[in-house]
């Protein structure tokens, strides 16, 4: 059996505020309105990222990180810089995981990593999206 596709749901209390982030700073095309959820297209049609609005139900956020793998994390990070929303830091390389990443914070306060594998063949299993 197979999975067609991926979705990492997150809640928020203001959905509006969350929903223009999703749109605005990261460009997120919208893949379906629920009304109360959201669901953005984060990477050709596999892999998704649900927004709902759900008061008091979204903890601190701790343990929790969003990360979205790309070539282009300064490129990332400018757009989102552009938008003036805030991230924690420049991208900035991590010896530990062979990484250049940076953070910032969605209004929900989820953690989003911005992040590049220095090894373009990262993805080791059989299915790996580099292959």
């Amino acid at each position: 059996m197979n999975v067609d596709a991926q979705i990492t749901f997150v809640y928020t209390d203001d959905l509006e505020r969350s929903a223009r982030f999703y749109e605005e700073v990261l460009g997120f095309a919208l893949a379906l309105d629920q009304g109360s959820c959201r669901i953005y297209h984060v990477i050709g049609g596999k892999a998704y990222i649900g927004i709902c609005k759900g008061p008091g139900a979204r903890a601190d956020g701790a343990g929790i990180i969003l990360t979205l793998v790309t070539t282009d994390v300064d490129g990332w990070y400018d757009k989102i810089i552009a938008t003036g929303w805030e991230c924690e830091h420049p991208p900035r390389r991590n010896e530990t995981y062979d990484i250049t990443h940076f953070f910032l914070r969605d209004p929900a306060g989820y953690r989003i990593e911005i992040q590049r594998f220095a090894s373009v063949d990262w993805d080791q299993s059989d299915q790996g999206l580099s292959r």
